[in-house]
């Protein structure tokens, strides 16, 4: 099989690209070359931001094209028409954002979305997701896989979202863990993601679907003590009710990453219906196993914080409010 990358290899791009030459496949990725390229994997360089930026492109043949594009949607729109002719399947990663909010709990493909153009330029991230579907979909029709993720965890992960928990972990003494403890979570594992979409266009899979885990495949316990456990801190979990920690201000999925108190938003991030997918075949890894391969990357690539992304700063709860709030009776 000849897999194409449309992206960086620095998170999902490169665990794709993991993916495909473990099976053996012909992998070329197509990016501006700002990451460490894949050993193994042909590169192209080129910037679909600029004029003439797919020239690389301009000849070629692949069987499957994953594209994690997250920006305007026409650079999506013109990679798509341009390689229509030449290519049997093109995966977008998208993402479970396309849904209108408020997305309620068990809410499948069918779904109400936001509005989106292929012929957008910058937008907001919903919109531009949807339009990279619509772009995807125009050019390759019933040949376009949407796999819409959610939370994406897992080695290299550039978000630092389990990273800030485990470096935050790693330091000891009292953590303020926001509860319920038993809080059900849903995410996905990069690797597993790429498993599924290779999988999936393989087999010649079209239209949309949620790639994410099933409900409550673990809980905010059981992530957080898999922290303590692979970093050897002997940190102390002082499980905290939401109330208190959202009347201080501090803000869910931000100030402490992963965590959405019970609620709406809740419901949209951690409650969506992934029967689809779960029976074409998406399996899970255990969070202790996503964790510790986590832990082990930051340690062995010493991993530098991430940088602000669409605008926003890194995740993460600065350690003075969060002794201030430890402080609290």
């Amino acid at each position: 099989m000849r897999l194409l990358l449309l992206g960086g290899t620095e998170f999902v791009g490169r665990a794709v690209v993991d993916e495909g030459l473990a099976r053996g496949w012909e992998v070329t990725a197509f990016n501006r070359g700002r990451q460490e390229q894949a050993p193994g994997a042909t590169a192209l360089r080129g910037d679909r931001t600029a004029a003439d930026g797919l020239s690389a492109l301009a000849t070629g043949e692949w069987d499957v094209v994953v594209d994690t594009w997250s920006g305007a949607p026409s650079a999506v729109r013109d990679a798509a028409r341009l390689l229509a002719g030449r290519a049997g399947h093109y995966v977008y990663v998208s993402s479970r954002s396309v849904y209108a909010f408020p997305a309620p709990a068990g809410l499948g493909e069918d779904g109400p979305l936001v509005d989106g153009s292929p012929d957008d330029g910058e937008v907001e991230y919903a919109e531009a997701k949807r339009g990279g579907e619509l772009a995807a979909i125009a050019a390759f029709g019933e040949r376009a896989l949407l796999a819409r993720a959610g939370l994406i965890l897992g080695p290299r992960e550039n978000v630092g979202r389990l990273p800030w928990w485990l470096r935050r972990i790693e330091r000891g003494g009292p953590v303020l863990a926001p509860g319920p403890r038993g809080l059900p979570l849903q995410y996905v594992d990069a690797r597993d993601l790429a498993a599924w979409v290779l999988d999936a266009a393989g087999r010649g899979l079209g239209g949309a679907y949620n790639v994410v885990s099933p409900p409550g495949h673990a809980t905010m316990g059981e992530l957080l003590e898999s922290c303590v456990r692979v970093t050897g801190s002997g940190a102390e979990l002082r499980w905290t009710d939401p109330e208190p920690i959202l009347a201080a201000g501090v803000e869910p999925w931000t100030d402490l990453p992963v965590w959405i108190p019970p609620g709406e938003l809740y419901d949209a991030l951690h409650q969506g219906d992934v029967g689809k997918a779960v029976g074409a075949g998406l399996r899970c890894r255990p969070v202790a196993e996503t964790v510790a391969d986590t832990w082990r990357w930051l340690r062995e690539s010493d991993a530098p914080p991430p940088a602000p992304r669409h605008g926003r700063r890194p995740p993460g709860l600065e350690p003075e409010r969060e002794a201030e709030l430890l402080r609290r009776p």
